[in-house]
């Protein structure tokens, strides 16, 4: 069976991404489902091991954003993937839209608030990129933003183009500082879509996570799709490059992202911190004489 390779699915200002040419399902890379969790399992083990030795480094910190449309796999992804990882070193945020104390500040302000510590694994379940995909759908919205009008172009373009320089230099710095990111959009077809909800709607347990308002957002659809593609034409760097996940078959996507995110944790330049033999042998015959007491 043909193995997984990150750089397939990897957007790094080398290619364009096209949100029609792009493919929303593609062949499995497992078996049957079994497979599929021996294969999640083995990679949880190893992603572990590799954040744990990031853990013990204290240089490097990992964020990864999962962007979506509704209903794409997010939650069970992050839900899955994570499942091995020691939860005293991850973290997650989910992002909803900004209240009335998130917009009297700059745009990015309430996502510094919950980046993750050195050592440590975060995750931004939607993130500060709903400012350029959600709000380029409905530029209304800016008007809650209170941005002075003198500062705001009058040419919407010219406006989306800053936004996209101010996302690209906040991940630079964060890139230059030790704290890589890895961003996710997990490509499902609209149909795909379509089926997910209506299984949502039928199941008692699920109902609560959809609104009309939610259904009214699927007419916006095309709008979305040309949000996303020029986002990640925009964003993708060679540092903090995005990868798009065909999202059609959920247990594919996991597969899928759990490799990506194994391979970049076991590649930063970590270690464990050099440790001293004789040190070590004096603190055990030092609790051994404490045992014998």
């Amino acid at each position: 069976m043909k193995k997984i390779n990150a750089k397939d699915f990897q957007y790094d200002e080398k290619r364009p991404f096209s949100s029609k040419e792009t493919a929303t399902r593609i062949d499995p890379f497992y078996t049957d489902e079994a497979d599929q969790s021996r294969q999640l399992d083995a990679l949880a083990e190893r992603m572990d091991q590799a954040q744990n030795k990031m853990h013990a480094d204290e240089h490097y910190g990992l964020l990864v954003v999962f962007q979506a449309m509704d209903a794409a796999g997010k939650d069970s992804s992050i839900r899955r993937i994570f499942k091995g990882v020691n939860p005293s070193r991850f973290q997650i945020a989910p992002f909803k839209k900004p209240d009335k104390g998130d917009l009297k500040h700059d745009f990015l302000w309430r996502f510094w608030q919950e980046l993750p510590e050195r050592g440590n694994i975060g995750v931004f379940n939607r993130s500060y990129y709903e400012e350029v995909l959600a709000l380029r759908v409905h530029p209304e919205r800016l008007k809650e933003q209170s941005i002075p009008k003198n500062l705001l172009p009058t040419n919407e373009k010219t406006l989306w183009k800053q936004r996209f320089g101010d996302i690209v230099h906040f991940e630079d710095y964060l890139f230059r500082n030790g704290f890589p990111i890895v961003k996710f959009y997990l490509h499902v077809d609209k149909k795909e879509q379509g089926k997910r909800l209506i299984a949502r709607l039928e199941d008692t347990e699920k109902q609560w996570k959809l609104s009309p308002t939610d259904l009214e957002e699927r007419k916006f659809w095309p709008q979305y799709m040309q949000a996303y593609e020029d986002t990640v034409n925009a964003t993708a760097t060679r540092q903090n490059p995005w990868y798009v996940i065909p999202s059609d078959d959920r247990v594919n996507q996991q597969l899928i992202i759990a490799s990506i995110l194994t391979e970049i944790l076991e590649s930063l330049p970590v270690r464990f911190p050099e440790t001293d033999d004789k040190e070590a042998k004096k603190l055990i015959n030092q609790i051994k004489k404490q045992d014998s007491q």
